[in-house]
């Protein structure tokens, strides 16, 4: 699910198999654009476990010394972060602009699909511009919770990549297909991506992620007296994740003693707030497309000089602003499934600007402040927030929160000093938008004919691959001893290490570290769930309007 409808654009290819003959150009193979698959090991080869030709490193034995050392704190103790900027192995492609002077970060236009990068705390707030995901100083690190997007995946099923492919497959196969220059390529081009599940460098995120919260907050690990309960849903990518995370965390060894991995069934008729919209059904019906429609007005404006400029190279298909979007699309989940696509130098700059703004069109009226289900839909993973922060088990069971979870002390345990959660990028906005961060939507709503000066709302920021949200909590000043058994005082959020303002919420002050007084925040935060009508904007019967002036996530009442 996830982005279960994001931009699922009207693939309309009129006309697509003319009955003339192509003119002369590139020979096309008929099997351009087929499907191709390769599932590994080899047939009929299994490992026997355990495999008396092959003994584990527990039946060897001999591994030398294996002291450990002691557990890092890097977010406290080190002087700066170390900025996450790794996307090996994939290859940041080139554009079509000959006469560009600056190189052009393809990677970090590909709005949601593109990967998670460390961000600057200035994004949203130039009070915040010296922020830095490193504890403030004079203060105490007590708690931190976790929630972060599974990693790079395939098109999700019908996405419009695969429509492309079966269209072109089409088109060649009938022999009508005819292509120069550019597009040359696609005379032999094949589509070799899978569906739903994570790539190779989606795992690798996920990993990685998994490293870097070990080391910076390791040493929160001397607080636990049982194992920690972290969560998942069912869904393939969504596990994977999870596992990934807690094998880079723990170290491939022994992760799978190390943690309990809870694991929410993803499918209608269960409640899970890591997958709200089974439980939203206007979060699954036709409002969930608004983004789509939006987007695709953005398109007839951006792609238009792209449909002229590749016409004359394809002959049998005719070229539309939504093919040439699913082309973009191809390229993003070309590049983080295969490490490169051949459609990425297709489009100029301005081509990959125009597409990233589209995304960030998509997901605000479908999955962000403009959509009326989003902050129904986040609501309650704050609920939960809130209901950790306080040790207050919840008793009202009218969001998306499971009850036989949420009053379960061995499933949703208090007091963890690490918490971790995984969910989709719609979830990930959909959090956002619920607990009334407006510094995002302080610029909405977003217009679809030109992308806006000082634009923020931005999906390769929000919701990228593995895109993640900490929440910090603190003691300030820190107590004189760190055994000191003292009461927090203080939180603040960090989005892909972009410190957050916290000002949507009542009586938080902008500030130049992003913290607010966990007291005011734990009151803000119950007068904010108080202002979401979950009954209402989930299940009752209501129109989007259009043009959509919504920036809080809710239908206007």
């Amino acid at each position: 699910m996830g982005s279960h409808s994001l931009l699922a654009w009207a693939f309309v290819l009129p006309s697509l198999i003319h009955a003339t003959s192509p003119p002369a150009g590139i020979t096309v193979s008929s099997f351009a654009g087929a499907t191709t698959t390769f599932a590994f090991p080899p047939a009929g080869q299994t490992i026997t476990v355990p495999d008396p030709a092959f003994p584990d490193g527990e039946q060897v034995g001999f591994p030398g010394p294996t002291p450990t050392g002691d557990e890092a704190i890097a977010i406290a103790t080190a002087p700066s972060i170390a900025k996450f900027t790794n996307v090996f192995p994939l290859i940041n492609p080139a554009t079509s602009n000959p006469n560009s002077k600056a190189p052009f970060d393809v990677l970090h236009h590909f709005g949601n699909l593109a990967p998670w990068q460390s961000l600057s705390s200035a994004w949203l707030s130039a009070r915040l511009a010296n922020a830095s995901p490193k504890i403030p100083a004079g203060c105490q690190l007590d708690q931190v919770h976790l929630v972060h997007r599974h990693g790079a995946r395939y098109p999700t099923t019908g996405a419009p990549p695969s429509a492309f492919a079966a269209a072109l497959h089409a088109v060649a196969q009938a022999g009508n297909l005819t292509v120069t220059g550019p597009l040359s390529f696609l005379a032999t081009w094949e589509y070799k991506l899978g569906a739903e599940i994570l790539t190779p460098f989606g795992r690798s995120q996920l990993f990685d992620l998994g490293v870097g919260f070990r080391v910076k907050y390791g040493d929160l690990l001397k607080g636990f007296t049982k194992l920690p309960v972290w969560r998942t849903t069912s869904q393939g990518r969504m596990l994977d994740s999870a596992l990934h995370f807690a094998a880079g965390f723990f170290g491939v060894q022994t992760y799978q003693q190390d943690y309990h991995q809870l694991i929410q069934i993803e499918q209608l008729g269960f409640n899970s707030t890591l997958s709200p919209y089974y439980d939203c059904t206007n979060g699954i019906n036709d409002h969930s497309n608004f983004g789509t429609t939006q987007a695709l007005k953005w398109a007839n404006v951006y792609l238009a000089p792209a449909v002229k400029r590749l016409q004359p190279f394809i002959k049998g298909l005719p070229l539309t602003p939504s093919i040439l979007f699913a082309m973009q699309q191809l390229c993003a989940y070309e590049t983080v499934a295969l490490g490169y696509s051949t459609f990425c130098p297709l489009f100029t700059d301005d081509e990959w600007t125009g597409y990233s703004y589209g995304n960030d069109l998509a997901f605000w009226y479908s999955f962000g402040p403009g959509n009326p289900t989003t902050s129904a839909q986040g609501i309650g993973y704050a609920q939960e927030l809130l209901s950790r922060l306080t040790q207050t088990r919840i008793t009202k069971f009218d969001t998306s929160i499971n009850a036989s979870i949420a009053t379960n002390e061995t499933l949703f345990p208090f007091g963890q000093p690490i918490y971790v959660d995984a969910t989709h990028d719609t979830i990930i906005s959909a959090i956002l938008t619920a607990m009334n961060f407006t510094a995002l939507a302080a610029e909405g709503p977003l217009p679809t004919d030109h992308i806006p000066p000082n634009h923020v709302y931005i999906v390769n920021n929000v919701a990228p691959f593995a895109s993640n949200i900490v929440t910090q909590v603190l003691t300030c000043p820190a107590p004189a001893t760190p055994s000191a058994n003292t009461k927090p005082t203080h939180i603040r959020m960090i989005l892909n290490d972009a410190v957050l303002p916290l000002t949507g919420l009542a009586g938080c002050q902008p500030n130049s570290d992003g913290t607010c007084p966990l007291d005011t925040f734990v009151s803000a935060l119950q007068k904010r769930i108080g202002e979401v009508d979950y009954q209402f904007d989930c299940f009752a019967n209501y129109s989007i309007p259009d043009p959509d002036p919504i920036v809080n996530g809710q239908f206007p009442q």
